[in-house]
């Protein structure tokens, strides 16, 4: 299996194109690529596929195997995959996800993408379409505890959905510890994924993710969609600011006029190799 390996801000996937390769088992393939010890090493594999819908498919897989609905730094590479490799030569493509078609700006330096600026669509607040198992017309500063802690938590769906807390300082935060009991917490039945954030200033929020089926990851950028969601809805926040992670920086925004969200960053390819899989 010919691949390449990406990240964006440290968000790292094993890329294959799906147009050219065949993929039999992609979420045993995932674990087994995923090892950082006996595999490739990543957060995870995304496929490139053909689409009836769009310019191209997505499909992601988290490092457990479990298949995801979308991934943010994820889909950056994408465009910067099918760029660069000569699948296409728009600056705006659309990609379809399993959270719908999602369009993605181009941004090309010396023939090649530095970062993309993708459409993430409109935030889902109603707990029913997140899904989270709370009453009310949206959730947001609800308290929840786990075997672990307990938090006033916020929660979002980018596609995929979000829990989000606001703490004191991220580097407080034993995430090894009180990540799994949120990820699998009954109220949560597609399970979740769960980010500590920080309010720095302003212009900037620090935040930590624990991803499901993958763990902490040094980027999330639907998380970080999330976040700035939250943040604003919480009163913490402006419509646009930057949200900092372990691996690098991300710039959201949502808009008013739209209720979309938008989010800008890099996009970057590590190496590319063959595999027996």
């Amino acid at each position: 299996m010919k691949f390449t390996k990406m990240h964006g801000i440290g968000n790292d996937y094993v890329y294959v194109n799906c147009m050219e390769e065949c993929i039999d088992n992609p979420s045993e393939v995932s674990i087994t690529v995923s090892d950082r010890h006996f595999g490739i090493g990543s957060d995870g594999l995304i496929l490139v596929c053909p689409s009836e819908k769009a310019d191209f498919r997505m499909r992601m897989f988290n490092a457990d195997g479990s298949e995801g609905e979308m991934c943010g730094n994820g889909i950056r590479c994408v465009g910067k995959f099918v760029y660069d490799k000569g699948l296409t030569n728009k600056k705006t493509i659309e990609i379809e996800t399993l959270a719908g078609i999602k369009v993605l700006e181009l941004s090309i330096k010396d023939g090649t993408v530095e970062k993309a600026r993708v459409d993430m669509g409109e935030p889902i607040l109603k707990p029913s379409g997140i899904p989270v198992l709370f009453d009310g017309e949206t959730c947001i500063d609800r308290p929840i505890g786990t075997s672990a802690a307990e938090y006033n938590i916020t929660c979002v769906s980018m596609g995929n959905p979000h829990a989000v807390a606001f703490v004191d300082s991220v580097d407080s935060i034993d995430i090894e510890k009180e990540g799994p009991p949120m990820e699998k917490h009954q109220l949560f039945p597609n399970r979740i994924n769960t980010e500590f954030v920080e309010v720095l200033d302003d212009g900037t929020l620090r935040m930590r993710v624990w991803e499901r089926g993958s763990g902490e990851t040094l980027a999330c950028g639907t998380g970080a969609c999330a976040v700035l969601v939250a943040s604003v809805l919480n009163g913490r926040s402006s419509r646009k600011n930057k949200v900092r992670l372990l691996g690098g920086d991300l710039e959201i925004e949502w808009n008013e006029k739209d209720n979309h969200v938008y989010m800008t960053g890099p996009a970057v390819t590590v190496f590319e190799g063959e595999i027996n899989i």
